[in-house]
């Protein structure tokens, strides 16, 4: 799923190309993407983009009176800048937002339809689609830190839950962590003050850093090609590859269709966490340690 870093590339690219536009149609190639009927679709056409915004993991397009069009692209949902009048082509074309000067093209891999298209008016129906997570750069170590604490969680779920942090996801909380030398399983109410020092200046420095890098890409040409996995990552993706930091081979975590990607040695004091289907699997055998994992290997 697009985070933070990813869809504040979008809005640079299309900050250039749509503010002050024309928004002369819309066109679905999925009638299950649009999710409200009012305002209509239509209602949007031959308005002037004025202003683009995040909201959470959103895209917000906004166009004269104070109507907004709101994307969520959820995991596979992606933007593409096509010629003006471009053909929404294939299964996986779901909508077209034609200007003059060309067609922003949203598309979504696989058979799941959860991309979401929302028309609103108004900042307070805007404000409704927000989750309401804390923004990273708009508070301070104390509201950081009464966020994530609100509940009991692993600092994993924590970072992912929109509605305590905003913008973050898989992909960069498994960056964050490592740049902070945490557990993913640690808990938030058992973390040390030193320990959310490190949480929070490595979420900041990490979102900071992958936005200057894909911001300054967007800037040379439209992000055709965003991923989850990038291979200037530290550990995220990097299953059974060396840390960078210390070199031993990065472990991971597998639930659903989702991964925890992280070094024992730089996270976990040298434990491997347990995999919920392989710890099923092996029972009292599981590795505890990066030693024992490697004997395992041998066998």
């Amino acid at each position: 799923m697009p985070e933070l870093p990813d869809i504040t590339s979008y809005i640079t690219a299309l900050e250039e190309r749509v503010v002050g536009q024309t928004l002369e149609r819309v066109r679905l190639g999925s009638v299950f993407l649009l999710r409200t009927v009012d305002p209509p679709l239509t209602a949007v056409e031959g308005r002037a983009v004025r202003q683009l915004r995040r909201i959470g993991k959103r895209i917000a397009i906004g166009v004269e009176e104070q109507i907004w069009l709101v994307l969520h692209l959820m995991i596979a949902g992606r933007l593409h800048w096509k010629a003006a009048g471009a053909k929404l082509a294939g299964r996986n074309a779901l909508a077209a937002f034609d200007f003059a000067n060309g067609s922003l093209v949203l598309t979504e891999a696989g058979s799941k339809r959860r991309a979401s298209l929302y028309v609103v008016r108004g900042e307070e129906a805007l404000n409704a689609m927000n989750p309401g997570g804390v923004e990273v750069f708009e508070t301070d170590l104390e509201g950081f830190r009464a966020a994530l604490t609100a509940e009991n969680r692993t600092l994993k779920r924590a970072l992912t839950d929109p509605r305590l942090i905003s913008g973050v996801g898989n992909a960069y909380s498994d960056e964050i962590l490592h740049a902070a030398q945490l557990s993913p399983i640690a808990q938030t109410h058992k973390l040390k003050p030193k320990e959310w020092e490190r949480l929070f200046a490595a979420t900041r420095s990490t979102l900071t850093a992958w936005t200057d890098r894909l911001c300054a890409e967007a800037r040379k040409s439209f992000p055709e090609k965003v991923t989850a996995f990038r291979p200037e990552m530290a550990v995220h993706g990097r299953f059974n590859l060396p840390c960078p930091r210390c070199g031993e081979k990065v472990q991971r975590i597998r639930y659903a269709d989702n991964e925890t990607n992280y070094c024992a040695k730089c996270q976990t004091g040298g434990k491997v966490l347990a995999d919920r289907s392989l710890s099923r699997l092996l029972g009292s055998d599981w590795p505890r340690t990066l030693d024992e994992l490697e004997a395992l290997k041998k066998k």
